[in-house]
């Protein structure tokens, strides 16, 4: 028998980085069971300014993760008689957090994945292999190397995979992206993008020069486009525990994404919604991996087949994580039960907790994302899900309302769209 978990000592959630989707996580836990926000970051984020619920600590060396360990450990020192817990969403944080998790106060809990279960899912290549073995479909993919090794691995030089995708007659557009997040996020370039739309083989090739000038250390992903706008996107949000049981599941289907060079590709909107097959993938894909902590997959309903593509899973709980929050499963809920032991709906016998209630969730407004909407049986969904329960929005919380916050908010809403009548004024069949 092991000892009743001690709910009278308070907990600290400390979130590294300071995106839109730590601060989710932050409310999540401020909201449902009073945990104390704070955020480490080099500045004060855009999603952070003005909050008066979220305490900001400033570490200058973000890029070193000695000093990250060193201030965390001191943090941990200073607060003897909390529960701490460690957030981040950023993947080469969630890596640095993994190589350093030995150097870390133990008392530090992390609703992350270690370092061998990261290498094993944060890479598309081998996630798309480890998908093939338990026949989950994924993009027809060339990987492309630019370094010997690469090669001698079985990468595509960059003049084969231009031959090769002449040989397969694969169509434009297609889709370019790096198989490792952290490496991306550390290589720079003219033109470089999040994601790639690539409309001639010209394009291709300029992107893949640049690559192997800069000797760049993983593969590079061109990718089949599957065909459909972006409303035919989805995502998942997923909680595996250090039990190995999945205790939550949850589901949304992508209205509109953001569309600067910077954030292309994140969803800005998303209907919630219950794909059971799609589920029970994530969840056979989380076990065969040995995986524990938050995931977020992506995959899409082709237009043409209607057959779901899988396209990668990110090691960590996504920036658009309070859609799951706002249908009724707190996303730190998965994490209370985990870490602190606290009582939770969610077991073995009752399976993951997968919210139903068909939420809203968007961070543009409303009569902005009506325009991007073209199905009018889709667009009177949303609107339905609007009348019923409102709109979902992380940054507006009852909690964190000065008046400076919320013109702040609202001032955000007014530059993101600005964005879209410069960067994507109107939709399209191919979302770009």
């Amino acid at each position: 028998m092991t000892d009743a978990p001690d709910t009278s000592r308070p907990v600290i959630v400390l979130g590294i980085g300071g995106d839109i989707g730590v601060y989710a996580f932050l409310r999540a836990g401020h909201e449902r069971y009073g945990w104390i926000p704070k955020v480490m970051s080099k500045v004060r984020t855009t999603f952070m300014k003005h909050s008066t619920l979220v305490e900001w600590i400033p570490e200058p060396r973000m890029d070193d993760p000695s000093a990250i360990v060193a201030h965390l450990n001191t943090f941990a020192s200073e607060h003897p008689d909390h529960d701490l817990i460690l957030f981040t969403n950023l993947d080469w944080t969630v890596r640095m957090l993994a190589e350093n998790r030995d150097k870390l106060d133990s008392r530090w809990h992390i609703p992350l994945c270690d370092l061998d279960a990261f290498d094993r899912v944060s890479s598309k290549t081998t996630f798309a292999r480890l998908c093939d073995d338990l026949g989950i479909r994924t993009p027809v993919t060339l990987d492309v190397g630019f370094t010997a090794d690469a090669v001698a691995a079985g990468a595509l030089t960059p003049a084969d995979a231009v031959a090769e995708i002449q040989a397969r007659g694969l169509e434009y557009p297609l889709i370019g992206k790096p198989a490792a997040s952290a490496d991306w996020f550390e290589v720079d370039f003219p033109g470089k993008l999040k994601i790639h739309h690539f409309a001639s083989e010209a394009e291709v090739v300029d992107v893949l020069e640049h690559l192997a000038e800069r000797k760049y250390p993983s593969e590079f992903l061109v990718q089949e486009f599957v065909p459909g706008d972006e409303t035919h996107m989805r995502s998942i949000t997923a909680y595996r525990s250090t039990r190995g049981e999945v205790t939550l599941l949850a589901g949304g289907q992508v209205l509109l994404e953001e569309h600067t060079p910077g954030t292309l590709g994140i969803p800005a909107a998303i209907l919630t919604e219950l794909d059971h097959d799609a589920l029970d993938e994530a969840r056979r894909f989380l076990d065969a991996a040995d995986y524990t902590g938050f995931a977020n997959f992506d995959y899409k309903v082709s237009s043409r087949t209607g057959e779901r593509v899988f396209f990668e899973m990110n090691p960590r709980i996504g920036r658009n994580n309070f859609y799951v929050t706002a249908a009724g499963a707190n996303v730190a809920e998965p994490v209370a039960h985990d870490l602190l032991g606290l009582p939770s709906s969610a077991t073995a016998s009752a399976g993951p907790t997968s919210p139903e209630t068909q939420v809203l969730y968007s961070v543009v407004p409303f009569r902005l994302l009506s325009r991007y909407l073209l199905d009018p049986a889709l667009k009177a969904k949303v609107t339905a899900a609007k009348k019923a329960h409102g709109l979902a929005h992380p940054l507006r919380y009852k909690a964190d309302r000065s008046l400076k916050r919320r013109l702040w908010v609202r001032a955000l809403d007014v530059r993101l769209a600005r964005k879209y009548r410069t960067y994507y004024p109107e939709p399209t069949e191919t979302g770009f």
